[in-house]
Formats: C-alpha cells, structure tokens, sequence
C-alpha cells in the first residue's frame, strides 16, 4: 500500500520561502512522474509542479521561476523549494503521481502566505 508523508510547511510572509518534502513508501518511485498539487481554499486541486523519471521538469505558469521540484531516487523522496511566495500560493499542498489512478492522498502540508 502506498503510502505518503508531506512536510515543511507554515505560515510566511508574501516574498519569503518554504521548502516542502513528501516521502513516499510502498512503491517503486523512480518508476513514476511525480507532482505537487495546491488545493487553495474553495478550489479544486491543481497540479503545479512536476518531476519527471529523467528528473526533467515542468511548472505551472502560476509558479514558474519561483517554485522549483526535485526528486531524491535513492530515499523515496521528492522536494519542493517555493521562493518569492504569493499570497495565491495559500493551500494545502499534496505529492503524488501526475496521472489517474492516483495512489491514496496524504494528509497534505499547509502553506499559508500573508501580504
């Protein structure tokens, strides 16, 4: 069973940074194309960053130039740097993979900027 763990976020001012984690389990992850999603408060979750097998990347145009993802092979682990936030960068964040059918969701991490 899949099972995943996001971290590091809390609240900062507009222009301040956060780093998240999720560590993954029970699944072989350097197989998949794995993503962050922002689910800002009404809104539907959004894929905003994602890292691919080749460790190539792809943002959002929302987060482009500020966020940047990153995976870690070797420890089941992918990572998002978030620079110059926005207080539209508010939500809960989840990791998971790109496409449906997606693993169970984790309990997400809650980013909240303030202007």
């Amino acid at each position: 069973q899949v099972q995943l763990v996001e971290s590091g976020g809390g609240s900062v001012q507009a222009g301040g940074s956060l780093r998240l984690s999720c560590v993954m389990s029970g699944v072989q992850f350097s197989n998949y194309a794995v993503g962050w999603f922002q689910q800002a408060p009404g809104k539907e979750r959004e894929l905003v960053a994602t890292v691919f097998m080749s460790e190539s990347t792809n943002y959002a145009d929302s987060v482009k130039g500020r966020f940047t993802v990153s995976r870690d092979n070797e420890r089941n682990m992918a990572y998002l740097q978030m620079n110059s936030l926005r207080p539209e960068d508010t939500g809960v964040y989840f990791c998971n993979k790109i496409r449906a059918p997606f693993w169970s969701w984790g309990q997400g991490t809650q980013v909240t900027v303030s202007s």
